[in-house]
C-alpha cells in the first residue's frame, strides 16, 4: 500500500468542467478500491462548500508568498471513502463563478497565486507540514494548476516522488516574469531549465521538467505531444523525457457505476447486451422531448460538448448542413456551450431544419446521460483530444461514435471497415483529416450501415463488451507507482 495525495484544481461532482474533474473522482476511488491509501487536495471553492455542509477544520497553515494563514479542511468525497482536503482561503476560493474565470467569462486576475497557493498547499500536506500526521510516497498532480508541486519538492531530501499528469497541453498557465515575482518562488526556478519559457512564467513547464515521471491520458496522446503539431513548444522537452523513459500514455476508465445503461436512472428504459431492444425506448423519449419525429429509421446523431475550434465544432455544423440540404434521413441533439459564433451557428441551424434538429445550450448532467443512451451514434469530430471521455461513454451504451483518428479517440474507437467488421473489431467510425469532406463522407457511411440493422446490431454488441471501466488503468497506475520507488 502506497500513500498518495492526488493534487488537483476540480473533481466531480464538486466542481467540473471538463474531463480533468471526472478522472480526479474515477481513478482515486478506482486506486482506494486497489487498497491504496489515498488523499485529494484540491481548492475550497464555494460551490463545493455549499454542496458538502458539515466539513472538519483540521489544521491551519502558514505558506510562503501569503500573509494570512491557510485552512485545511477535510471530509469525504461524495460516493466513497476517500479523503478529501480542501485548501480554504476565502480571498482566492470563495467566490462566484467557475473555478478559473469570472461569471462573465474571463479569467480570474489572480489565478498564478490561486494555484501556487494550491500547490504550496500540497507540498505542506505531502510532506507532513500541516502536520495531520500522514506523509505521502507519491504526490500525483493533474496540469497546470498544480505544475508548481514538483518544482518546489524537486530540491527536497527525503521527499515523495512526483508524477505529472497531462489533461490539455493546451491550456499551460502562462503568466509575467512580473507576476513570477509577486509569488515569492525561488529565484533559481527563473531559468530555461526551470519554470521560465520564452520569457513567461509556466505553470506547465514546472510539472514536464521536475516531476519524476509524466503520464498523459492515452498512449496516442503521449505520441502526439512529442511532434510540432500537438506539442505547444514544449515537444522538445517532451520528445527528451520520452527518450528518458519518463514519459507515458495510460488511458483513461470510466466511472461504471455512473455510466451503466443497466442500471442508469436517467434513462426512459435500462437495458444491457442482453436487452439490446430496450435502447429503442430511449431513441424514442429523445424525439418526443424535443418535437423531432418519431422515427425508428432515421439515424439519429448526438453531440455533448464544450463548443470550441478543438472540439471540431465548425466541421460538424458544415457537414450536417451538407447531409441535411441533400435530404438525408438524419436527426440531429446537441447539448453544450461556447463559444458565442457557434452557439449562434446551431440555433440558425435548428431554425432552418426544426424537425430534424435540437439543440440545447448549457449543460445538464441528466439529459447527456439521455442522449448517450437515446442517440445511434455520436459525433466527436475534435481536432485533437488527448482522451475523450464521451466516446467511452458511447460505448458503453451501445451508441456508436464517429470520431477523427486522433489522441484516445484513436486508442478506443475501431473503424467499421469490411476488414474491422469481418473480424468483430469495429464499434465506430474513424476519419483521419480535419475537413468537412471527410466528415461528411464518415457521416454517410453511417446512414449507409444504419440501413443494415444486423451489421448495426453486431457492432453495437462489440462497443458495449469493450471493458473500459478503472481497473486496468489504475492498475497501471500502480505499477508506475512501484517503479518509481524503486528508482
Amino acid at each position: 500500500m502506497r500513500k498518495i495525495l492526488f493534487a488537483t484544481s476540480e473533481v466531480h461532482p464538486l466542481m467540473k468542467t471538463g474531463g480533468l474533474a471526472d478522472v480526479s473522482a474515477s481513478l482515486p476511488m478506482a486506486l482506494s478500491e486497489q487498497g491504496q491509501d489515498v488523499r485529494i487536495v484540491m481548492p475550497a471553492y464555494r460551490k463545493c462548500l455549499h454542496e458538502l455542509g458539515h466539513i472538519d477544520s483540521v489544521a491551519t497553515i502558514k505558506l510562503e508568498g501569503y500573509h494570512l494563514p491557510v485552512e485545511i479542511l477535510q471530509t469525504t468525497l461524495p460516493g466513497s471513502g476517500v479523503i478529501l482536503w480542501l485548501v480554504h482561503s476565502p480571498h482566492h476560493f470563495d467566490r462566484d463563478g467557475g473555478p478559473y474565470s469570472h461569471p462573465v467569462g474571463h479569467d480570474w486576475d489572480d489565478n498564478a497565486a490561486r494555484f501556487a497557493l494550491l500547490s504550496r498547499a500540497a507540498v505542506a500536506l505531502a510532506t507532513d507540514e500541516a502536520g495531520l500526521n500522514w506523509q505521502a510516497d507519491i504526490v500525483h498532480c493533474n496540469d497546470w494548476q498544480t505544475g508548481l508541486v514538483p518544482a518546489l519538492l524537486a530540491g527536497r531530501e527525503q521527499r515523495p516522488n512526483t508524477i505529472f499528469t497531462i489533461h490539455n497541453l493546451a491550456y499551460q498557465g502562462m503568466f509575467s516574469y512580473d507576476t513570477f515575482k509577486s509569488l515569492d518562488l525561488p529565484d533559481a526556478l527563473w531559468h530555461y531549465e526551470g519554470l521560465e519559457f520564452y520569457g513567461q512564467l509556466s505553470f506547465m513547464k514546472g510539472g514536464l521538467i521536475f516531476a519524476d515521471h509524466i503520464t498523459t491520458v492515452s498512449p496516442t496522446y503521449a505520441e502526439e505531444i512529442c511532434t510540432y503539431e500537438f506539442g505547444y513548444g514544449l515537444e522538445g522537452l517532451l520528445s527528451y523525457r520520452a527518450e528518458q523513459g519518463r514519459l507515458t500514455g495510460i488511458l483513461n476508465g470510466i466511472d461504471y457505476q455512473v455510466w451503466n445503461p443497466e442500471t442508469d436512472t436517467n434513462l426512459s428504459k435500462t437495458y444491457s447486451t442482453k436487452t439490446l431492444r430496450n435502447k429503442a425506448a430511449n431513441k424514442l423519449a429523445m424525439q418526443q422531448e424535443f418535437f423531432l419525429p418519431e422515427n425508428s429509421d432515421s439515424l439519429l446523431i448526438g453531440l455533448i460538448s464544450r463548443l470550441v475550434s478543438q472540439k471540431g465544432i465548425d466541421l460538424a455544423i458544415h457537414a450536417l448542413t451538407n447531409i441535411l440540404e441533400a435530404g438525408h434521413d438524419i436527426q440531429f441533439i446537441c447539448l453544450g456551450s461556447g463559444e458565442a459564433q457557434f452557439e449562434h451557428e446551431l440555433r440558425v441551424l435548428r431554425a432552418r431544419f426544426p424537425d430534424r434538429v435540437a439543440v440545447t445550450i448549457g449543460y445538464d448532467e441528466s439529459l447527456s446521460h439521455q442522449i448517450e443512451a437515446g442517440a445511434d451514434v455520436f459525433l466527436m469530430p475534435s481536432r485533437f483530444e488527448p482522451c475523450g471521455l464521451n466516446q467511452m461513454y458511447s460505448l458503453r451504451y451501445g451508441t456508436l461514435p464517429i470520431v477523427r483518428n486522433t489522441g484516445g479517440l484513436a486508442d478506443t474507437v475501431v473503424d467499421a471497415s469490411d476488414e474491422n467488421r469481418k473480424a468483430g473489431l469495429a464499434n465506430g467510425f474513424c476519419f483521419n483529416d480535419a475537413s468537412v469532406v471527410s466528415l461528411q463522407q464518415t457521416l454517410l457511411r453511417a446512414v449507409g450501415l444504419f440501413a443494415r440493422p444486423r451489421i448495426w446490431r453486431s457492432m453495437m454488441l462489440t462497443a458495449m463488451q469493450q471493458d473500459l471501466s478503472w481497473n486496468h488503468s489504475a492498475n497501471a497506475y500502480i505499477e508506475l507507482y512501484q517503479s518509481l520507488a524503486k528508482r
